[in-house]
């Protein structure tokens, strides 16, 4: 791929030719180089975004920051009480791999679109390019706004999870104290902040502490997987094979085969951090390659190492309501002391407390990056200030500060019930899915050949792939709205608030598309320098006479 022209010398970029879908195809433009500029800038620019960010992120940190984000054990562990109360060890146990390989064909069609429009806007971006005429600004505006919900709801989901953890082990360490709703929050808050503070940093420093993040979750999974059974204090050590593999114990009061499906929600929630790549693609060199097999990295080994990980914890639970309802609310906490005994499971779990806290930073920079795609484009409120990139750390520090507080804003539900805040992590399971689903959809059945595969493609398993992915989702999303009891027996407290807060959200969001937003939101702003009056366009690397086209230049 050749470089652009020496400054002075403006030329064509013609998108056809770099493998990319562009909004360009929309408006029947090309934008415009005037300078020298490397194979990830041109891709960028032919999306229409010009090169803000520092590319400092390779292969290696980009899976590392989307492995932070999975955060196996410490995921799993958060979500707990969700698979093995559900439907006990069997279920979770065939539940994972289930859900766990139909995650798989989402994350596939995922990294092909994202090998073909690597911006840091990523679905949002490819909704508005890949709708039909005239409905690219609402199917963007949808698509924005249920990822953001999904991203914005993480810190705060995962760091309520820590803060919970690191009281339980203090009250595990001190039998006479006790934790309390305000202890929660105040630790919630004090975590945030220091998230925030290590986020704000340079792209090089973010990835370098997220390659470490990855190796210490490496490490304590390991630990786990091994120590778990190895060091139980039961007779017998471990399970029988029949309990594992065929003990599906209902604790719902639905049918057994609906509690199986509702028990997807621990690999679901686990499993949703593997977009971080698309959004970090302007921040990644070799991006169309790279970032797409970070997604499936990611997926792949989230996969196999959380299956790992939960028949370890079908093979050593001894008294799952004890683990799931114990005396300490922390599902892992409980496990650990029941395996190990005081003082090793002690440790062990606070290992995991470590690991967790990698998954909260991961977190913080993933949600950040979405906020910064899309205020760039002005779809959300206060877009002017959030779109700004920090001039020293070239990173979007007013976003990173954005999503912390909204984290703050949220873990105010607990003070209304465990279940209340207890439904963050099935928004951010169901947000995250219709957002990952509806730009695969839109490639299925809307823009058909008019999609350009990125050069890391599916080939002819694209389209079979997809409608699997798709068919999964529209499954699990009422499913994952359900409490767990009915009739008489459902009351405030256990009720589940999933649909009215995502649905909610998104209700306000539509309808402030349909009074205001739609005046003014067209989907994707086009920032960098591109023809507005031509009809012949010259090819890759051709010269542009001045005097003869105008050009836009949108800063």
């Amino acid at each position: 791929m050749e470089p652009a022209m020496a400054s002075g010398r403006r030329r064509t970029v013609d998108e056809g030719t770099l493998h990319v879908t562009s909004v360009f195809q929309k408006t029947g433009d090309h934008a415009v180089l005037d300078h020298v500029a490397d194979a990830d800038e041109e891709v960028l620019v032919a999306l229409g975004y010009k090169q803000e960010f520092k590319r400092d992120f390779s292969l290696l940190s980009t899976f590392s920051v989307s492995f932070s984000v999975l955060g196996l054990l410490p995921s799993i562990a958060s979500t707990l009480s969700y698979n093995l109360a559900y439907s006990g060890p069997a279920g979770s146990v065939w539940g994972w791999v289930v859900a766990g390989v139909l995650i798989q064909f989402v994350a596939l069609s995922m990294a092909e679109i994202c090998s073909s429009m690597p911006t840091a806007g990523g679905l949002y971006y490819a909704s508005a390019v890949l709708a039909p005429e005239g409905w690219g600004p609402l199917c963007s505006w949808i698509t924005g706004w249920s990822n953001f919900l999904g991203q914005a709801t993480g810190p705060c989901s995962v760091n309520y999870a820590l803060s919970s953890m690191i009281l339980t082990a203090a009250e595990i360490a001190n039998p006479d104290y006790t934790a309390q709703t305000f202890h929660i929050y105040l630790l919630l808050l004090a975590l945030l902040i220091f998230e925030g503070l290590l986020t704000m940093n340079s792209t090089k420093f973010i990835g370098r502490l997220n390659v470490a993040g990855t190796v210490a979750n490496i490490i304590v999974l390991l630990i786990f997987v091994i120590w778990m059974p190895v060091g139980s204090i039961n007779t017998p050590k471990t399970n029988s094979n029949e309990f594992v593999w065929t003990e599906i114990i209902n604790g719902t009061e639905w049918p057994s085969g609906f509690a199986f499906m509702m028990g997807f929600l621990s690999v679901i929630w686990t499993m949703s951090g593997y977009d971080a790549p698309f959004h970090l693609s302007e921040e990644c060199s070799n991006a169309n390659i790279a970032s797409p097999r970070a997604i499936v990295l990611t997926a792949q080994l989230g996969l196999y190492l959380g299956w790992a990980i939960i028949l370890v914890i079908a093979y050593t639970v001894q008294n799952i309501p004890d683990v799931v309802s114990g005396q300490y609310g922390q599902p892992m906490g409980s496990l650990c002391l029941q395996v190990l005994g005081p003082k090793a499971g002690l440790a062990l779990f606070s290992l995991n407390i470590i690991a967790q806290f990698f998954v909260g930073q991961g977190c913080t920079v993933a949600s950040s990056r979405v906020v910064y795609a899309y205020s760039r484009d002005g779809a959300l409120p206060g877009s002017r200030w959030l779109k700004k990139v920090n001039h020293r750390t070239h990173t979007p520090v007013n976003a990173v500060w954005f999503v912390l507080t909204l984290g703050a804003l949220l873990g105010l539900l607990m003070f209304a019930s465990p279940v209340a805040i207890g439904a963050v992590f099935s928004i951010g399971a169901i947000a995250q899915y219709v957002a990952f689903t509806l730009p695969i959809a839109l490639k299925l059945f809307v823009v058909g050949d008019r999609f350009r595969p990125g050069p890391w493609h599916l080939g002819r398993f694209s389209k079979p792939v997809g409608v699997i992915a798709c068919a999964y989702v529209v499954l699990m999303v009422p499913v994952l709205c359900f409490p767990a009891v009915k009739g008489s027996d459902l009351n405030t407290l256990n009720m589940n608030y999933t649909c009215l807060i995502y649905g909610g959200v998104m209700s306000l969001a539509l309808l402030w598309y349909a009074v205001d937003a739609r005046k003014w939101f067209k989907g994707p702003r086009i920032n960098v320098e591109h023809l507005i009056h031509t009809q012949v366009l010259g090819g890759q690397g051709s010269d542009v006479n001045q005097d003869e086209i105008s050009f836009d230049k949108k800063e």
